[in-house]
């Protein structure tokens, strides 16, 4: 049993340690966001076709199949040494990306990546659920808000970088990485263990087959976001680049893109707390689709106008997810 000290501490919003963690968080994807401005660099140095190019955000997005194993694993284990590591590798992968070889060592960095991605993804929101207490639309705003802010940075830090100091420069990012995790390692070391002792374990048979027609309901939602959200991230720089663009602004379009998802995830989880999740998560999924095909037809200053409305409705849809499920079932 808890005493009423703990209980209190469990239902206070932490937010030192959740403002920890996103940062975390924001650093691991600001390296993720790096592959699409490398795309159109890729295409012309190693003669790649659009789906070769494509096929690289497959290789590091693959490994995300593994995220259900890892959940199961952390709710057992304590895998918090995942979130301390995941920014230096992604630091290092992803920063190596300027220097290397050829096709195949491109899509190996991809998937080492990949695999660090999906360990901070599965365990990093449980524990920033478990320090929001009963404020877990502000606590997931917080994580997807950080992650926003990553992939909006990303793209125009890395462009910059080549611009200024050429493409042999980017291994020289890799340092903010490997600082995160030093960080992570002293302020997680004081965060006490979260996962589940084996007799207070729910049994996962039961337990899938009761959550079943919710989870499959929210994953189709998730899917057919998560199409929208890659194909644009992943080719909206070739596209730009193919109009006549220069590489700078195709990247810059992308940061565009995840400043707007920055407001829309911030906005959605604490909102969603206030009136609900279900009017916020349609809003956001009609919208999303009707400002791509207005983006695409239309040019100059009300493209933008579409691509920021774009990425405000499409990224807010995370958080919202994120929080439901949680709140709908905790164990």
């Amino acid at each position: 049993m808890k005493n009423n000290d703990n209980v209190l501490e469990d239902s206070k919003f932490q937010t030192s340690n959740v403002t920890a963690l996103s940062i975390g968080h924001w650093i691991f994807d600001t390296y993720q966001a790096f592959l699409p401005a490398f795309l159109p660099i890729f295409l012309n140095t190693f003669s790649l076709t659009n789906m070769q190019g494509g096929a690289l955000s497959a290789f590091n997005q693959f490994p995300s199949l593994i995220q259900p194993v890892i959940g199961y694993i952390s709710d057992r284990r304590n895998l918090r040494w995942i979130v301390i590591l995941s920014p230096a590798i992604s630091a290092v992968t992803m920063s190596l990306l300027g220097v290397v070889p050829g096709y195949w060592t491109i899509a190996l960095l991809l998937m080492i990546a990949g695999f660090s991605s999906a360990g901070l993804h599965a365990v990093g929101p449980a524990i920033a659920g478990k320090l929001s207490g009963n404020k877990i639309g502000r606590g997931m705003s917080f994580w997807m808000v950080a992650g926003e802010v990553g992939r909006a940075l990303g793209p125009l830090a890395v462009v910059t970088v080549i611009k200024f100091f050429g493409l042999k420069s980017t291994p020289l990012l890799m340092i903010f990485g490997l600082g995160a995790s030093v960080l992570l390692y002293f302020k997680l070391s004081k965060i006490p263990n979260h996962s589940v002792p084996n007799d207070e374990l729910t049994n996962w048979r039961p337990a899938l087959k009761k959550v079943a027609p919710f989870v499959l309901a929210i994953s189709a939602i998730n899917l057919s976001v998560a199409f929208l959200a890659s194909g644009i991230s992943t080719f909206l720089p070739i596209y730009l680049t193919g109009q006549g663009s220069t590489l700078w602004f195709a990247g810059a379009s992308l940061t565009i893109l995840q400043i707007a998802g920055v407001a829309g995830a911030l906005v959605s989880g604490i909102w969603s707390d206030k009136i609900g999740r279900k009017p916020l998560l349609i809003s956001a999924i009609l919208i999303s689709p009707i400002a791509l095909v207005l983006f695409v037809y239309t040019s100059g200053f009300l493209r933008i106008v579409f691509l920021l409305i774009m990425g405000f409705a499409m990224i807010s849809v995370q958080p919202v997810l994120m929080a439901w499920i949680q709140q709908s079932y905790p164990d």
